[in-house]
């Protein structure tokens, strides 16, 4: 029997740039595996169970014109989040055929209290929102060997239900409810299927195909929680159903001892995508919402019809004597958005914060038996931050580095260099032109403990 157990936490803070503008993350999570697995003619089994708990902290400010100053927008004091999971699997090996069927669950439950409506110097509102998401499934995988011929398939249904949807606003002076919203619950059976084949061609070079069906659940966030960045306002949407996903892969392949390459055709088309869907600009008064500021536009979580991408990925490895490894990738997207009759304004715009060209390049070096040095260089082209395509956002380059240092063969030390170029790499822009940047170079240490 193989048993393996992982326990992690964090806890960090985020300065947004602008003042009176910060975050705190911190969350935990554990994980426990106990498995046999299977030997010809005997059955294996596997039994997996893990939990998480988060909570956060996130104030937001609205800016004057000009950015001459700020004023307190939205404080989300509390935003505690627990999960749990659950898998148990069967598992054999007849000759060529190996199988595996079992069940596993999911389930969250988050809630968001946040103070709001800032006037006369103090917040005027409190709200309480959120809810609980279960998946449950039963599944069956198979893999199918036979000379240069590999098939791999699987059904799967699961069972999605989201229910105890609750939002709550009172004034922060009173006491009084101001707006209390409890919507009906929602339970979903959806089928998924995936197949997959490959061949052996000879010299290390092999075929593939696949084609699969899937689906993707709202998160809690996208279900219940309004947030704020800047003057902009995104409201929450408790009538979220999950997103619907039907695509096929090509691919084409090369692996030997030195060198790995791969390169995969791809058509997705993604029905029902989750959207953050403009619905009004500021300055204005909007239900549930309240007041939007100048400058600032009002978004509402929708299912938006269904999104079309084709695209081409390439990875490949390359081993430069006995301890140098050079790595690189490439993905071309072309993707656009059918709004259909949800949201026809949408129509033929590329989805928000979906680069059309992603690549990497990266090495690593064993300088030395206890040393590794590796370092990763990767470029986004330009994107829109917004359904409606008129914040671009520029392209930019990020190099990242590390260094990890063997004590034992279970104990490891290391030290990494995020954003070394201190690229100021674009992630948001809000309706009055702020611009949100991902995290300016830093330098972390770590410890890894492993068995």
């Amino acid at each position: 029997m193989r048993i393996a157990a992982r326990l992690s936490a964090y806890d960090e803070n985020r300065q947004s740039g602008l003042f009176g503008a910060d975050a705190r993350a911190r969350g935990l999570q554990a994980s426990l595996t106990l498995a046999r697995p299977p030997a010809e003619g005997e059955f294996g089994w596997r039994l997996q169970g893990w939990v998480s708990g988060s909570d956060l902290q996130n104030r937001s400010v609205a800016t004057a014109a000009g950015r001459t100053g700020t004023t307190p927008a939205n404080d989300q004091f509390e935003t505690p989040a627990t999960g749990l999971g659950l898998n148990a699997a069967l598992r054999a090996r007849h000759g060529p055929l190996e199988w595996e069927a079992g069940a596993d669950l999911r389930q969250v439950t988050g809630t968001s209290r946040e103070r709001f409506r800032y006037l006369g110097g103090q917040f005027t509102r409190l709200r309480e929102a959120g809810g609980e998401s279960l998946t449950s499934g039963l599944y069956a995988d198979a893999t199918w060997t036979g000379g240069d011929w590999l098939l791999t398939g699987g059904v799967r249904a699961d069972l999605w239900q989201a229910s105890d949807a609750r939002r709550v606003e009172r004034d922060a002076l009173t006491g009084a409810t101001t707006l209390d919203s409890r919507p009906e619950g929602q339970s979903r059976v959806i089928p998924t299927a995936r197949i997959g084949l490959r061949r052996e061609m000879g010299q290390g070079w092999y075929g593939r195909s696949a084609g699969y069906v899937g689906f993707r659940p709202p998160t809690l966030n996208e279900l219940h929680r309004p947030f704020r960045v800047g003057n902009d306002i995104t409201e929450a949407n408790a009538g979220l159903h999950p997103e619907r996903l039907r695509g096929f892969e090509l691919g084409l392949g090369r692996e030997d001892a030195t060198r790995r390459f791969a390169m995969t055709l791809f058509a997705n088309r993604l029905e029902d995508p989750v959207a953050n869907v403009t619905v009004g600009t500021g300055p204005g008064t909007f239900p549930v919402a309240g007041f939007v500021p100048t400058g600032g536009v009002l978004r509402r979580r929708q299912n938006v019809g269904a999104v079309d991408a084709f695209g081409l990925e390439m990875d490949g490895e390359q081993r430069v004597g006995e301890h140098l490894v050079l790595r690189g990738g490439l993905s071309a997207t072309r993707a656009r958005v059918d709004g259909e009759t949800a949201a026809p304004q949408l129509t033929g715009k590329r989805p928000a914060q979906a680069p059309r060209l992603t690549a990497t390049f990266g090495a690593d070096w064993q300088a030395m038996p206890r040393l590794l040095l590796a370092a990763d260089l990767r470029h986004e082209s330009a994107r829109f931050d917004d359904d409606l395509n008129t914040r671009r956002l520029k392209s930019g380059t990020v190099l990242d580095a590390q260094a990890t240092w063997s004590l034992t063969p279970s104990l490891a030390v290391w030290a990494s260099l995020r954003n070394g170029l201190d690229t100021d790499l674009a992630t948001g822009r809000t309706g009055d032109g702020i611009l949100s940047f991902d995290a300016p170079r830093s330098v972390r240490l770590g410890v890894r403990f492993s068995r």
